[in-house]
Order: structure tokens, then C-alpha cells, then sequence
């Protein structure tokens, strides 16, 4: 199934979903260890970033400095769509929530302050309204467990 790629489709029906836990950004200097289960990996040259829960992080023994939530915009995305990113990290940047971005296949991820997480979740909902959207558009997608 074919991604939308319609920015106002994408706003009405975004569904921003805030996923249970708390989530780390880490540094590793090789690949991921075995047994590792990160919900994002990004190979740098510099090393390799992982998002991973914050308890398997503490029970590694894994340094991190950011503890983010992690929202996931339930409408199925297409990869070539146009200004979603930009106009979800620009309301959140009304609200002075930071925020990292993560494309999935069929979903966008966004990764906030851990203390954001509601506000976040609140001004993508309004977005979403302001939008036309009702918060609910039929589709009946669950959360994703890794990107």
C-alpha cells in the first residue's frame, strides 16, 4: 500500500500516538551489540547512534545525556511527501519543544524532551485539528515497536 502523499491529508489524519517509555540516544563506536534492541540506528562515520530505551541503556551501562518520548504519527506516510516534517517541527517549535525526526517505512517518529512528551502530543493534536481533522479517520494502524 502506496504511502499518502498529501500534506493536508497527512496533517488531518496524523493520529499522534505517545509510545510507553522513555527512550536515550546513544553512541556506540562499532556496530550494535548483539541482543540490542534499538528502535532507531544511524551509522555515521563518527560511530553509531542508537535509540534505545532508557532501561536497556542503564542495564548495559550505556553514557547518554538525552531522555526523549517518542510519538508516533499514525497515518501512513509516504517517503517523498512534501512539508510534513517541517510543519510538525515547526509547531512544536511554537511551543519551544525540540524535536528529532525519524521516517520510517510507513510511519513518522518523532523523538521530544521526555518532560514535553503531553504538550508535544496536545500542540500535534491541535495542529491536526486546525487541519480539519477529527483525531480519527478510520484507520485502524497500531503503534510501531522499532523504525
Amino acid at each position: 500500500m502506496a504511502g499518502e502523499r498529501d500534506l493536508a491529508t497527512l496533517l488531518r489524519g496524523m493520529r499522534p500516538q505517545l509510545n510507553p517509555g522513555r527512550f536515550v540516544y546513544c553512541t556506540l563506536p562499532a556496530k550494535v551489540p548483539a541482543g540490542m534492541r534499538p528502535v532507531v540506528t544511524v551509522a555515521e562515520p563518527e560511530g553509531v547512534t542508537v535509540v534505545v530505551a532508557q532501561d536497556e541503556a542503564d542495564a548495559l551501562g550505556l553514557r547518554y545525556e538525552y531522555v526523549a518520548a517518542w510519538i508516533t504519527l499514525q497515518i501512513h506516510s509516504a517517503l517523498e511527501a512534501v512539508g510534513l516534517t517541517a510543519a510538525v517541527a515547526g509547531r512544536l517549535a511554537e511551543e519551544g519543544i525540540s524535536c528529532n525526526v525519524v521516517a520510517g517505512f510507513h510511519h513518522d517518529h518523532l523523538f521530544v524532551a521526555a518532560d514535553d512528551a503531553d504538550r508535544a502530543v496536545r500542540a500535534l493534536t491541535e495542529l491536526s485539528a486546525r487541519s480539519g481533522g477529527s483525531g480519527d479517520d478510520g484507520d485502524t494502524g497500531g503503534a510501531t515497536t522499532s523504525v
